[in-house]
């Protein structure tokens, strides 16, 4: 006898709201949950799938301040500061592994920017210090320091799970009246006279005045449909978590070989594992590949030759939300009532999510936010205003 499942209704959105969010990712929930929390009623954000399932839940969850663009800065120490504190105001244990950051430099070109940058780090409070190759080894002791340079070590860093953190946002948004629906994309934008009138969703109309895009690789489509430029485009990156390796030091750093783009940091008995692919494989192609995996190999012999055997239990890939200067896209669209982005972070953008919420709240409300950002706004990009972000992988 045959049987038939029924599907589960499509949630059905409110018929107005004061503020629409489209993405659910951690830049999306930090976003809504700070806009509720200032008093902002009637607050809907709108995801596609999972909440977390988009770049925030394939990040490999590293947390710090060490980049050579004040804003950066800013951001990073600001989303340390709240992570630090997440359990207790959140509720939630997001596993936070303060066990440092090391970045291993192999040539004078990037010896010398990374010393540019630490007297700026130093001067806002990151307690970062250039240091030689063997106090290297000895912080991340499966190295190898052949043709390393020196290298930047800040204690004041480290990791955490990401997917904890989108779970915090979401308890504590919902808990303040955010209408938080999943399944359910926005599928357009509908603007008269230069105004935003409603966002449109296969489950319904949405009547508002305001969007605020924290879409990720896909924000760049969001934004065509009101009309707006935001020079963001998809990079595949891919991740791979070992299987259990004996002897790891328990205060193993986040390591980050600069010059290839290898890194790893301890994610339970074994180590999480990433870096660039060969060539750039631009687009939402989010497919695990075995060539990447033969890359990773190669790197590891190299780096970190003593675990050239150990095995590999799981992978996944995920999308950089990648801009021309490698640096993020915050601000608001001129000639259109209202459009906000938050977006195009480019591989740094979980750890700038608490921080980048709290930003958007003030944009939105008209407040002058306390970092100032007015140099991330996508005008740069016509106003040949580049800011390179340059300590990204």
């Amino acid at each position: 006898m045959a049987t038939t499942t029924s599907r589960a209704p499509r949630p059905v959105p409110p018929a107005q709201a004061d503020v629409v969010v489209i993405g659910g990712g951690v830049m999306g929930l930090s976003t809504a949950y700070h806009l509720a929390a200032a008093g902002v009623e009637n607050v809907v954000l709108l995801e596609s799938g999972q909440l977390g399932s988009g770049s925030t839940g394939k990040a490999a969850g590293g947390v710090r301040a060490l980049f050579s663009d004040e804003v950066n800065i800013r951001l990073g120490l600001r989303g340390l500061e709240t992570l630090r504190r997440f359990g207790q105001d959140f509720g939630r244990d997001i596993d936070l592994d303060i066990s440092g950051y090391l970045f291993l430099l192999d040539n004078e070109a990037d010896l010398a920017a990374f010393e540019a940058g630490l007297e700026l780090q130093n001067a806002l409070g990151v307690p970062s210090r250039m240091i030689d190759v063997e106090e290297a080894r000895r912080l991340s002791p499966p190295i190898s320091t052949e043709g390393l340079r020196g290298a930047l070590f800040s204690p004041d860093a480290g990791h955490c799970t990401p997917e904890s953190v989108v779970a915090g946002y979401t308890g504590a948004a919902r808990k303040l009246g955010v209408t938080i629906l999943t399944g359910t994309p926005a599928t357009g934008i509908f603007t008269e006279d230069g105004e935003i009138q409603a966002v449109l969703s296969p489950a319904g109309r949405i009547r508002t005045n305001t969007v605020i895009c924290a879409a990720g690789a896909w924000s760049g489509r969001i934004a065509d449909w009101a009309g707006v430029d935001l020079p963001v485009r998809p990079l595949r990156r891919q991740i791979a978590v070992t299987t259990a390796i004996a002897g790891l030091p328990p205060d193993l750093p986040f390591t980050i070989d600069f010059g290839t783009s290898f890194y790893f940091h301890r994610e339970g008995p074994g180590l999480l594992l990433g870096g660039t692919e060969k060539e750039d494989t631009w687009g939402f192609d989010q497919s695990p590949t075995q060539d990447w995996l033969d890359d990773l190999a190669s790197a590891m012999a190299a780096r970190v030759p003593g675990l050239g055997s150990v095995g590999i239990r799981r992978g996944w890939a995920g999308l950089y939300e990648m801009t021309p200067d490698h640096n993020a896209l915050i601000g608001e669209a001129p000639g259109l009532s209202r459009f906000l982005y938050c977006t195009g972070f480019s591989g740094h953008g979980f750890l700038m999510g608490p921080a980048a919420g709290e930003v958007m709240r003030d944009l939105y409300l008209g407040v002058t936010p306390s970092i100032d950002v007015s140099g991330l706004s996508a005008e740069r990009f016509t106003n040949e205003r580049l800011r390179p972000e340059h300590n990204v992988i």
